[in-house]
């Protein structure tokens, strides 16, 4: 804004400095003395420095400043019977004016000026001489508005198009977002449930093939704790998707939960082991995406896998904790599903890696890589 002042006072000083020694010169010549004589010189001069000093407001009242000008220039020439260096004056309001966005009333600014300046330079020229320093100006003043003019419509344009611009940018921002969120809660939804009610229709599917009263009760004591630990889990996912900026009832599970997938495991006759390597203290994201790995990589293995042995392994690996399930399983792995693309989205949305494939002794194994950030891991080092 400062700025803008002083280029605005310099602009006018410039102006003004040589419309008033144009005044001079022309009134008394090069090489006479300056002295201004008569009172229509000192109008005129008065007309000059009016008009000059009103340049200061052109911003602000661009329209009032270009009629001011234009009168000035109409009183200069009446006075001093021919055009001046006043013109100059003029012709910065013309520019402001069509700059503001003005453009009809510069046009009927410009061809006043013109007749003003026709009648001024008539008074001490021939007819051709008149006409062609009239058409001069003419010109001049049309290259100016029309100048002006293409500048701010290419201005304009671009100002436009930035915005549309912008605009897209913030709509293909809210769709990917949007698409993440759903994705999370996709996510969220299906490791929640999805072990849980795999875990009661395996049970259930068992207790129905083999009715036998023993068989019966443990399945029955098994899908009361699944369905216990799924109305558990789903109260803290809602809770967490409700408003994310409060406690949810429960905090979210983590790798110190893990003997609970190991036992609900262990229920339905897998047997479940784990090799647990001393980590650092994980963040809560990469500690409930490590956790939900373990979780849906044990469903699959329960559903899909026929195993009878599956072993959990957790170890650091440098900055990153390294998440291993593998089992001694026979069927078939089939294509990936939503359990397997779910779990390659939590590890990739942190920056980690996900790989699934056959294991080398057989059976299917799952392996994800979860950076831990650098200012945990050296929180964790310097606690050590």
């Amino acid at each position: 804004m400062r700025h803008g002042r002083v280029a605005n006072m310099g602009l006018m000083l410039a102006v003004g400095s040589v419309a008033v020694l144009g005044l001079l010169v022309q009134t008394r010549g090069p090489y006479n003395e300056v002295d201004l004589d008569t009172a229509a010189e000192w109008a005129a001069l008065l007309a000059v420095l009016v008009s000059t000093g009103a340049l200061y407001f052109r911003r602000r009242y661009p329209v009032a400043v270009g009629v001011v000008a234009l009168a000035a220039v109409a009183a200069y020439g009446l006075l001093l019977d021919r055009p001046g260096p006043i013109m100059l004056v003029f012709v910065v309001a013309l520019y402001t004016v069509v700059d503001e966005g003005h453009l009809a009333l510069a046009i009927g600014l410009g061809i006043g000026s013109v007749i003003a300046f026709a009648v001024a330079d008539s008074a001490n020229r021939t007819a051709e001489s008149v006409n062609g320093a009239t058409l001069l100006h003419a010109g001049w003043l049309v290259a100016v508005i029309v100048g002006v003019t293409r500048n701010r419509r290419a201005y304009l344009a671009e100002a436009q198009a930035r915005v549309l611009a912008a605009e897209q940018s913030k709509e293909e921002e809210a769709r990917r977002r949007a698409t993440e969120e759903r994705l999370r809660i996709a996510r969220e939804l299906h490791d929640a449930l999805g072990h849980h009610l795999s875990l009661i229709n395996v049970q259930a599917s068992a207790a129905l093939h083999r009715p036998d009263a023993a068989r019966s009760e443990q399945a029955l004591t098994v899908i009361k704790q699944a369905s216990k630990e799924t109305l558990r889990e789903l109260r803290t996912t809602i809770g967490i998707l409700r408003d994310q900026n409060e406690a949810p009832p429960e905090p979210a599970p983590g790798l110190n939960r893990l003997y609970e997938l190991v036992t609900t495991a262990g229920r339905s006759g897998l047997e479940v082991r784990t090799e647990l390597a001393e980590t650092r203290p994980l963040p809560p994201d990469v500690d409930l995406a490590a956790y939900r790995i373990v979780q849906e990589a044990l469903t699959n293995v329960s559903r899909h896998a026929e195993a009878t042995v599956a072993v959990i392994r957790v170890r650091p690996d440098r900055d990153d904790v390294v998440v291993e399930v593998e089992d001694d399983g026979t069927g078939d792995a089939g294509p990936p599903g939503n359990g397997i693309r779910g779990m390659g989205e939590r590890a990739r949305s942190l920056g980690g890696s996900l790989t699934t494939g056959p294991g080398p002794d057989g059976g299917f194994r799952v392996v994800a890589r979860l950076p831990v950030p650098a200012p945990v891991a050296a929180a964790a080092g310097d606690a050590r």
